[in-house]
């Protein structure tokens, strides 16, 4: 997994199918769920900035297709951005463009003395 841009304003991941373990070789919705919790996750952290934590997740996923080769690209972006719940949209896709995968990552953030 390789992080392309990490910002609170837009996360991209990219990933190659090749060689993942999934079964017949694709990426399947769990596989496109953990990239939805990751670049969710990378943007409510820099979001929360330093001396907060994000201890809570919940995520939302739809899996729309299964990837074969390549490499498949997850773009998150936020829909609100609080001071205790930060929320983003994720989607993931492949080379083509084609959605295999969308959600959405609500996260709660604590200050680290909550914690």
């Amino acid at each position: 997994m390789v992080v392309v841009a990490a910002a609170p304003d837009r996360v991209v991941i990219t990933m190659p199918v090749e060689g993942n373990t999934q079964v017949h070789g694709l990426l399947h919705g769990g596989a496109s769920a953990v990239l939805v919790e990751t670049a969710g996750s990378i943007g409510a952290s820099l979001h929360a900035g330093e001396g907060h934590a994000v201890v809570g997740l919940d995520i939302n996923c739809t899996h729309h297709r299964s990837a074969r080769e390549g490499l498949v690209t997850a773009t998150a972006v936020p829909v609100s951005l609080g001071r205790t719940v930060t929320s983003y949209e994720v989607s993931v896709a492949d080379e083509k463009g084609r959605r295999l995968c969308t959600g959405r990552l609500t996260c709660l953030i604590r200050s680290l003395e909550q914690v």
